[in-house]
């Protein structure tokens, strides 16, 4: 049989027949026993539930009357409702329960949309909401606590409807949820979730207006019915709309495309079949054959989740399995890798991508190839439901690798029609592009002759194809094709060991090389420093031509297809910038441009770093990662020029920004490299940087580094305030407080006031350590009110993260003081503030913390399900000192409940990795090593220890 409470009470046989329960309060009855399902319910609280207050004379009697009266609705064979000394129970199994069978879809749905995988999450979250059939409880309504169950019901209802809509969001299904949404919004005014998915759904449809609307009125309603102001993530939402960004919750996963995609319809189905059959699929050919092109049209026919990893502008074959991590929107979060087990970017992909269904597009692989290949390797052993469809000049070379191999688009062979040339995918493609830059271009019966000659000579090559089509602005279809013709015989005679195609394409990039004027060279070589493309202030300053002339010459590159202009960046295709490149070698300019480089982002770095510690964070923070890449190319540069100042200054630069997006070990290993350069003492005048330079090694378990001492002596070190102030942080985690306790903190944070003078952010800072050394040392209404302070001082300079986990602070601080409601009104708002700034890393941390409270406050299913959650988001993350935390959480629960063997097990598990080395980390050890020495106590008393002293 099949019970259904969410709506009226209803049971189901197997042929889908219902069975007539009776009159109201017999259905009452078998609500309020399946809201227990499986467990025994007391004899009193059926009374309670049935009766009311006021129950009748006889009440058991009338209860075993109810009873038997069930027994008897319920078909001969099938009476599942048992009598035992402390009440009744329903013999069923859940999940032939709606409401249980509900909450266990939804749960999955949600970890799904947690996963990325929209559509799993999509499918899953209408299956459990298509289990509602009305109000829940609807016959048990009136009875005591169901108003309580039919409420907490409603609620998950409408978190699974808001799942349900951001997977769609992510699928990008946006015209058939307007109205479902605006009815939600109606009928739940106050729902900003729900608020801001209306909006992103409008947003995406072009009517930003309305969006815009739906914001204005969301915040008349708060104000007018609560008093209070939209919440960040609806703000940010607003923003986005404002600034024309918002296109769903999904971040794109594959690069769009400008123009139409041309032939290689054979070539699609092939890889398409391909990736049916197999999980590694390579795609090889010469530069410009269109591999990177057919890549992405190829995965976007794929169903399923899919990332793409772009390699060309990586400089190092390490830096790959970052760049993978990066693509998949994971951070490499990990505090410090243990030495003993070798924790590696690779593993936490691999922790990451275990169970994960997706199609990994990894792209320019030829010159990392090595790498690429030994990383792919890796990852399809270790995980089964992972492909990878790379794109390379030669094979990865890996047992079950799939080739596709690509050469030019078909053209015309000698000899055939005219008439037919527009059947060949190459005459298309040139005829398409020609026409977007001479709009009255049509292949005709007087230039047929010429542009099959055009595209016969490029060997069909598409970027060679595109190149000559753009220099129909200047040009006739006649002279294109002379000048090709004279380049190719001129390079005929060359180096025959060098790929044809390689030098028919060589020919096309430097016969488009010659049609440019004097300014037009010299930017083109010049912005060939820039590393992931460039901003038009950024490209103006270090180019160095007038203002005038270098406008008029990155137009005219742009129009000549020397540079693409996407998203507000100027980039160059990696063959032109590899041209372009040797030219700036052979004008003697590579020192000069590097430095000017350098310079520029090493200023930006620092500019960006101060901003974010204020209210403009998350604005900077984008920022920050859209140069990511040219930043990093400074500082490699830098450390291998053996400039040891502007090297150190950019780790000291990018410190708190690598913290805030979790790259501490992309970080970390940057700075090893420039501590290779600074030696083991601090040079004279960069005592800071060279500070940080060890802390950020420290992070990755770089082996032995030089010492720095105590916190207290770090202070002591400065001059004046650090002009990175996030160096206070890290000399804390890495080295722990003074050990003198509460009272060394507070001298200490003395000495740091006297330093540091009226800067409210390392006072905040300041306040928040002070705070937690309180915590610990039992001081709880000193440490309540230096964390009142510390509050204060990141809010008002607007600084989310310090908000973040000062509130994570108070919120246990208030646990310990029996103040469940205030810690968890911190936490809701911490929630919030780590949704801002996107970390799944801090996340998982504020849901430890959560767990904790929970935990503390007897609410066992509460702790376990954050404990899960926090564990869930680690190991997608891949950051072993988060998973270690969430185990532990998951064994004090165990511990509790009883279930001694379960929490043993996570505590052994929560052991395996990533705690040893740096202070926050071996603190971790400890306790665990505490929690599983009580288990073993426990196990011989034989009972389990109470929840009071979990």
């Amino acid at each position: 049989m099949r019970f259904r409470i969410l709506g009226p009470t209803q049971v189901v046989l197997a042929d889908g027949r219902e069975v007539p329960v009776g009159g109201p309060r017999l259905r009452a009855l078998l609500a309020l026993l399946l809201l227990d399902a499986g467990r025994v319910v007391s004899a009193e609280r059926l009374i309670d539930g049935l009766y009311g207050e006021h129950p009748p004379r006889g009440a058991a009697n009338a209860l075993q009357s109810q009873v038997s009266r069930l027994r008897q609705a319920l078909p001969a064979g099938h009476d599942p409702v048992e009598f035992h000394p402390a009440g009744y129970r329903l013999a069923v199994d859940p999940d032939d329960v709606d409401a249980y069978r509900f909450e266990r879809l939804a749960e999955a749905g949600r970890r799904a949309l947690v996963g990325g995988d929209w559509h799993r999450a999509a499918a899953v979250l209408r299956e459990a909401l298509e289990l509602w059939r009305g109000p829940a409880l609807a016959d048990a309504i009136g009875a005591a606590g169901a108003p309580a169950q039919a409420a907490r019901l409603e609620e998950l209802r409408l978190a699974a409807i808001e799942d349900r809509v951001e997977a769609d969001l992510a699928l990008g299904v946006h015209g058939t949820l307007i109205a479902e949404l605006r009815e939600l919004v109606v009928a739940h005014p106050l729902r900003e979730r729900a608020r801001g998915q209306l909006m992103r759904a409008l947003a995406a449809l072009g009517r930003p207006a309305e969006a815009l609307a739906e914001f204005e009125d969301a915040r008349h309603t708060l104000a007018e019915q609560l008093g209070v102001d939209p919440s960040a993530e609806l703000a940010a939402v607003h923003l986005a709309v404002l600034r024309g960004e918002e296109r769903g919750s999904a971040e794109p996963v594959l690069p769009s495309q400008l123009t139409t995609f041309v032939g290689r319809e054979e070539e699609l189905k092939r890889v398409g079949d391909l990736l049916g059959d197999r999980r590694l699929v390579t795609l090889t050919g010469p530069g410009g054959a269109g591999k990177t092109r057919l890549a992405i049209e190829a995965a976007g026919r794929v169903d399923g989740e899919v990332r793409f990893v772009e390699l060309a502008g990586l400089a190092d074959g390490s830096d790959v399995p970052q760049a993978v991590l990066s693509a998949l929107g994971l951070r490499d979060a990990g505090l410090r890798a243990p030495a003993e087990s070798g924790w590696q970017t690779t593993d936490r992909l691999v922790e990451a991508l275990a169970e994960r269904q997706l199609l990994l597009v990894l792209d320019n692989c030829e010159h990392v190839l090595v790498d690429a290949a030994r990383l792919a390797a890796r990852l399809l052993s270790a995980c089964p439901a992972l492909r990878v469809l790379a794109t390379s000049r030669e094979p990865l070379g890996l047992a079950g690798e799939a080739l596709c191999p690509l050469s030019g688009l078909t053209v015309p062979p000698l000899g055939a029609s005219v008439l037919d040339a527009d059947e060949y995918a190459a005459v298309g493609l040139f005829a398409q592009r020609a026409a977007d830059v001479a709009p009255d271009f049509t292949v005709t019966p007087a230039n047929v002759e010429m542009v099959l000659r055009i595209c016969r000579s490029l060997d069909g090559l598409p970027l060679a194809i595109e190149l000559a089509a753009a220099r129909l602005r200047a040009l006739s279809v006649a002279e294109v094709a002379a000048r090709l013709d004279d380049r190719f015989r001129l390079l005929s005679t060359g180096n025959r060991a060098v790929s044809p195609r390689h030098r028919t394409l060589r020919a096309v990039v430097e016969w488009s090389w010659d049609l440019l004027d004097n300014a037009e060279r010299e930017v083109a070589r010049r912005l060939t420093v820039f590393a992931g493309g460039a901003t038009l202030e950024a490209a103006e300053r270090i180019c160095g031509l007038p203002t005038a002339e270098f406008v008029d010459a990155l137009t005219g590159l742009v129009d000549k297809s020397f540079v693409e202009m996407t998203g507000g960046r100027y980039r160059m295709l990696e063959t032109v910038r590899a041209f372009c490149a040797e030219r700036l070698a052979e004008a003697g300019e590579a020192d000069q441009l590097r430095r000017a480089h350098t310079a520029y982002f090493l200023e930006f770095a620092w500019t960006a770093s101060d901003h974010l510690r204020c209210a403009e964070q998350l604005h900077w923070l984008r920022r920050l990662d859209a140069e990511r890449d040219n930043l990093h190319a400074a500082l490699r540069r830098a450390t291998a020029a053996g400039d040891a100042s502007e090297a150190a200054g950019m780790v000291a630069a990018l410190s708190f920004y690598w913290w805030l997006r979790g790259m501490r070990g992309e970080g970390a290993r940057l700075a090893a490299d420039v501590l290779e350069l600074l030696g083991t003492e601090a040079p004279p005048g960069l005592g800071e940087e060279f500070a940080l330079c060890v802390y950020n090694a420290s992070l990755a378990g770089s082996g032995p580094l030089p010492s720095l001492g105590t916190q207290r002596s770090v202070i002591r070190s400065l001059d004046g305030p650090p002009r990175q102030p996030f160096l206070l942080y890290l000399s804390g985690i890495s080295t722990g407080p003074p050990s003198g306790g509460a009272e060394d903190v507070d001298e200490l944070m003395g000495e740091l006031r006297q330093l540091v003078g009226p800067d409210p952010w390392i006072n905040a800072l300041g306040a928040m350590g002070t705070g937690s050394a309180l915590m610990w040392s039992d001081q709880r209404d000193r440490a309540r009110a230096a964390l009142a302070t510390a509050l204060d001082g990141f809010r008002g300079t607007g600084d989310r993260w310090g908000t973040m986990i000062t509130l994570g602070a108070l919120g246990e601080l208030a646990a310990w003081q029996g103040d469940p409601a205030t810690a968890g009104t911190h936490m809701d708002e911490a929630m919030g503030l780590v949704e801002a700034l996107g970390s799944a890393v801090d996340q998982a941390d504020m849901l430890r913390t959560r767990g904790e409270i929970r935990l503390r406050a007897g609410d066992l299913a509460g702790a376990h399900d954050d404990f899960a959650g926090a564990l869930l988001l680690a190991q997608r993350s891949g950051a072993p000192e988060f998973v270690a935390s969430a185990r532990l959480g998951l064994a004090q629960v165990a511990r509790v409940r009883g279930d001694l063997a379960a929490a043993r097990r996570f505590c052994e598990e929560a052991l395996t990795g990533g705690l040893t080395g740096w202070y926050v980390g071996e603190a971790a050890r400890a306790e665990i090593i505490l929690v599983l020495k009580e288990i073993t106590e426990a196990e011989k008393a034989g009972a389990p220890p109470s929840a009071g002293g979990a």
